[in-house]
């Protein structure tokens, strides 16, 4: 798997579990669906995000390898 795609699966994700978790504990989890919400749209204007970074240093690939014979 890459980067790009851990990503948005971290980012739904966060975004489901802080839902649900207003949802059913305490509404102030809908911060930190803004937080997510917040840092998605910075990334689409910079093209970088924290976990980006951290996934870059643990080794997790950018981008699949390019075949040249089709």
């Amino acid at each position: 798997m890459y980067i790009d795609r851990i990503l948005r699966l971290m980012a739904g994700g966060f975004t489901l579990l802080s839902l649900a978790l207003a949802h059913y504990h305490d509404p102030r989890w809908l911060w930190f669906t803004a937080f997510v919400g917040l840092n998605l749209f910075q990334s689409g204007f910079t093209n970088w995000c924290p976990a980006m970074t951290i996934l870059d240093k643990l080794g997790v690939p950018k981008l699949p390898p390019q075949n040249c014979s089709k």
